[in-house]
C-alpha cells in the first residue's frame, strides 16, 4: 500500500497563504528559504515554497487546514536538530517554523506535570521546574536547543534514558491538529487512562500525523545526590566489557556513556575537557538517587570499575566537576566538526551483550575503508552513535561514508537490534525499513498513517521507502541505489 503523493502547489497559493498571517510571517526570500533547506543532516537539501512563522495555536491550525484544502505538503520544524533528515522540507511545500510557540502554559508541582507548546526548549522545562525540586528527565545532547515538539516527533532519548526511558515514557497527553485539520486531545495529566494509548501512538510519528500544539509532560523529583565517575581505558573493547559488568551486576545507573579516542580529541579541543592520557576510550557512569542508596551502590560500582582494568578512575568531587564531565560528553557531536568539515551521525542499536563485537566490527571497517569514525554512544542500552567523518568537497566521499553507515545499520539488524534508537528514520534510513519489518508490517504502518493523514501531506517522503521522495540535492548515489535496490524517484 502506498501513501498518496503530495501535490506541488500551483500559482496563487502563496497569496492565499500569506492572507492567513500578519505581514512578515510568511517568508519567501532566497536567503530565508536557504536557512531552512536542511536540518542537522546537511548532506540532504530541499528548497521549500515558503516558511510560515505562526505565533499561536490558532495560526497553526489555520495553516494546516489550508494545506489540507490545497493538498499542500508541509513539515513542522523546531530548532532543526534532526540528524536523520526528519525536518527536511518538501521541495515546493512549506515549513511550519514553530519556535515562537515556546510557552510553558502550566507548571503544576503538586501533580508533577508541565504543559508546554511544541517550540519550548527541552532544557527550559527543567529550568522552570527546578525551584520545585523537579526536572524533566529526557536529556538529548542537544537539550539546550532542541524543542519538545521535535522530541515528541522522534521519541528522543538522551544520556539518562537507561534509567528513565525515552520521551514516550514522559508524555502524558497531547493536543494536536492532525494533517486532516481535525483537532484531537489524547491522554491527560494522569497515567490512569482507559482505551487505546493514542498518546503513545502519536509520540514517535516523525511528523507524519500532524502537529502537536500542547504537550503534557511528566516531571520527576530531582535526585538527592549524584555520583559521577569517569574511567579511562586502553581499548574501546575494555570499556565495553566494563559496561557489561556494571549492567550484569544489577546496578541501574542513571547513565552509562562511552567516548572513543577521536571523540575525546574533539571534545578536548572544543570545550577543553580533561581526560586521562593514553586512553582509547572513556566510560562515564552516573549513579543518582537517595543519599543512602547511592552510598551503597557507589561502593559496588567502585569495585566493578577497579576490576575492569582501567588506566585511571576519576570520581567527580563536586557539582562543577560533574558538569565538566557532562559538558565534554554533550559537546561531542558538534565538537567533531573541528576534526572534519562533514560527518554522518548513525543511530543503530545492538544488544548490550554484543556491544564489544559491534565496536570491533566498526573499527575494522573504518580501517579497511580508510574512513575515520568517532564513536560516542549510550552504552547502557546499546545505542551506537558512530560519527563517520568525510569531506563533502572530495568526489565520492559522501558515498563512501554512506557505505560504512550502511554496513553498520545492517550489522545492527543482524545482531537483533534496530536501525534507530532515538534519531528516527527520517530520510536517511527510510530505505532500510524493509530490513527490520515485513511487507505486511509496513503495509499496516501505511494504513495507520493514512488514517491520520489521508492526503499524504504531512512531512512526505520520510520514513517509508515507498513514499514519494522530496527533491533533494545529494552529491552521489546512496549505496543501495548503486546496487539497484532502491531509487529516489
Amino acid at each position: 500500500m502506498k501513501t498518496r503523493a503530495a501535490v506541488v502547489p500551483s500559482g496563487g497559493v502563496l497569496a492565499r497563504l500569506a492572507a492567513l498571517l500578519p505581514v512578515g510571517r510568511v517568508l519567501t526570500g532566497p536567503a530565508q528559504l536557504a536557512a531552512y533547506s536542511s536540518d542537522g543532516l546537511t548532506a540532504f537539501q530541499a528548497t521549500p515554497l515558503a516558511v510560515v512563522v505562526p505565533e499561536s495555536q490558532e495560526e497553526v491550525i489555520a495553516v494546516v487546514r489550508f494545506c489540507h484544502a490545497e493538498k499542500l505538503p508541509f513539515v513542522a520544524r523546531g530548532s532543526g536538530t534532526s540528524l536523520s533528515g526528519g525536518s527536511l522540507p518538501f521541495a515546493g511545500g512549506i515549513v511550519l517554523a514553530l519556535n515562537r510557540l515556546n510557552r510553558i502554559l502550566r507548571m503544576d508541582p503538586a501533580l508533577r506535570v508541565a504543559v508546554v507548546e511544541p517550540g519550548t526548549i527541552n532544557l527550559a522545562v527543567t529550568v522552570a521546574a527546578q525551584p520545585f525540586g523537579l526536572h524533566y528527565a529526557p536529556d538529548p545532547s542537544s537539550q539546550s536547543i532542541c524543542t519538545i515538539g521535535g522530541n515528541v516527533a522522534f521519541n528522543a532519548g538522551g544520556a539518562h534514558c537507561l534509567k528513565y526511558g525515552m520521551t514516550s515514557n514522559h508524555v502524558l497527553g497531547i493536543k494536536a491538529v492532525l494533517a486532516s485539520g481535525e483537532i484531537v486531545e489524547f491522554g491527560g495529566v494522569s497515567r490512569e487512562t482507559i482505551g487505546p494509548d493514542w498518546t503513545g501512538l502519536f509520540v514517535g510519528n516523525e511528523g507524519l500525523f500532524g502537529v502537536a500544539l500542547e504537550i503534557t509532560l511528566q516531571l520527576l523529583p530531582r535526585a538527592e545526590v549524584f555520583h559521577t565517575v569517569l574511567a579511562g581505558y586502553r581499548t574501546l573493547e575494555q570499556a565495553g566489557d566494563a559496561v557489561a559488568a556494571v549492567v550484569a551486576s544489577g546496578l541501574l545507573p542513571g547513565a552509562i556513556e562511552i567516548m572513543d579516542a577521536l571523540a575525546l580529541q574533539a571534545a578536548a579541543a572544543a570545550v577543553h575537557a580533561d581526560y586521562p592520557p593514553g586512553c582509547e576510550a572513556v566510560l562515564i557512569v552516573e549513579l543518582e538517587g537517595p543519599r543512602e542508596v547511592v552510598a551503597v551502590d557507589r561502593r559496588r560500582l567502585d569495585e566493578l570499575l577497579a576490576g575492569s582494568g582501567p588506566v585511571e578512575v576519576r570520581p567527580a568531587r563536586d557539582a562543577a566537576e560533574r558538569l565538566a564531565i557532562w559538558k565534554g560528553r554533550k559537546s561531542a557531536f558538534s565538537a567533531v566538526g573541528r576534526l572534519s568539515p562533514d560527518f554522518i551521525v548513525q543511530d543503530g542499536v545492538v544488544p548490550r551483550r554484543r556491544l564489544g563485537e559491534a565496536l570491533r566490527k566498526i573499527n575494522a571497517w573504518s580501517a579497511e575503508m580508510g574512513i575515520r569514525c568517532a564513536n560516542v554512544f549510550h552504552a547502557g542500552d546499546g545505542n551506537l552513535h558512530p560519527l563517520i567523518l568525510y569531506d563533502g568537497r572530495e568526489p565520492g566521499a559522501l558515498v563512501r561514508a554512506e557505505e560504512l553507515a550502511a554496513k553498520i545499520l545492517r550489522m545492527c539488524v543482524e545482531m537483533g537490534g534496530s536501525i534507530t534508537g532515538e534519531h528516527g528514520v527520517g530520510v536517511e534510513k527510510r530505505d532500510y525499513l524493509p530490513a527490520m519489518f515485513s511487507p505486511d508490517e509496513i503495509a499496516c504502518m501505511h494504513r495507520v498513517h493514512a488514517a491520520f493523514d489521508p492526503e499524504g501531506i504531512a512531512n512526505p517522503g520520510k520514513m517509508f521507502p515507498s513514499a514519494e521522495a522530496p527533491a533533494l540535492t545529494h552529491p552521489g548515489l546512496h549505496p543501495l541505489e548503486k546496487a539497484g535496490v532502491i531509487s529516489r524517484e
